[in-house]
C-alpha cells in the first residue's frame, strides 16, 4: 500500500499494516461464516446431534461477535486513516505554498545576484577603460616631457651660442673702440704738429 504524501514512513506503515491485517481477519471470518452456513444447510439436510448443532451454533455466534468487533476496529482504523490523510493534505498544501514562496524568493535572489554581477562587470570594464585612458595620457605626457627636455637642451645650446656670440661681439666692439681711440689720439697729435707750422708760414708772407 502506498504511503500518503508528507506522511512519515513509520506512522503510515503501522496504520496501513493494522488496516490490512484487520481486513484479512474480516475476510477470513466471512469465509468461516460462509462455511458454517453451508454446514448448517447440510445439517438441515442430514441429521446431526443436538450437541453438535449447539456447538456449531455457539461457534457461529462467537464468530459473528468477533466479526462485529473486527468491523468496529476496522471502522476506527479507517477513521484514523481518514483523519491522517486530512492532515497530510493540509500539510501538503502548506508545503506547496512554502515551496512556491521559497522558489519566488530564490528567483528574486538570483535576479539580484545577476544584476549585481552585471553592475560589477560594467564597473570592471569602466575601470579598465579609465586605466587604459590614464596609461595613454601618461604616455603622451612622457612624450611631451621628453620633447620639453629636448627643447630645453636646444634652448640651452642656443643660449650658450648666443652668449659666445655676445662675448665675441663685445670683444670686437672693445677692439673697435680701442682702435678708434688710438686713431683719434694719433689724429690729434698730427693735427697739433701741423698747426704751428702753418702759423709761421703765414707770418713770413
Amino acid at each position: 500500500m502506498a504511503t500518503p504524501l508528507g506522511w512519515s514512513q513509520g506512522s503510515s506503515g503501522s496504520v496501513c499494516l493494522a488496516f490490512d491485517q484487520l481486513r484479512d481477519v474480516i475476510e477470513s471470518q466471512e469465509e468461516l461464516i460462509d462455511q458454517l452456513k453451508n454446514v448448517m444447510v447440510l445439517q438441515d439436510e442430514n441429521f446431526v446431534s443436538k450437541e453438535e448443532f449447539q456447538a456449531m451454533e455457539k461457534k457461529l455466534v462467537e464468530e459473528k461477535a468477533a466479526h462485529a468487533k473486527t468491523k468496529l476496529l476496522l471502522a476506527k482504523e479507517e477513521e484514523k486513516l481518514q483523519f491522517a490523510l486530512g492532515e497530510v493534505e493540509v500539510l501538503s498544501k502548506q508545503l506547496e505554498k512554502e515551496k512556491l514562496a521559497f522558489e519566488k524568493a530564490l528567483s528574486s535572489v538570483k535576479s539580484r545576484v545577476l544584476q549585481e554581477s552585471s553592475k560589477k562587470d560594467q564597473l570592471i570594464t569602466k575601470c579598465n577603460e579609465i586605466e587604459s585612458h590614464i596609461t595613454k595620457q601618461e604616455n603622451i605626457l612622457n612624450g611631451k616631457e621628453n620633447e620639453i627636455k629636448e627643447l630645453q637642451q636646444v634652448i640651452s645650446q642656443q643660449k650658450q651660442i648666443f652668449r659666445n656670440h655676445m662675448s665675441d661681439f663685445r670683444i670686437q666692439k672693445q677692439q673697435e673702440s680701442y682702435i678708434a681711440q688710438v686713431l683719434d689720439q694719433k689724429h690729434e697729435k698730427v693735427s697739433g704738429i701741423r698747426q704751428p707750422h702753418s702759423y709761421q708760414h703765414l707770418r713770413e708772407k
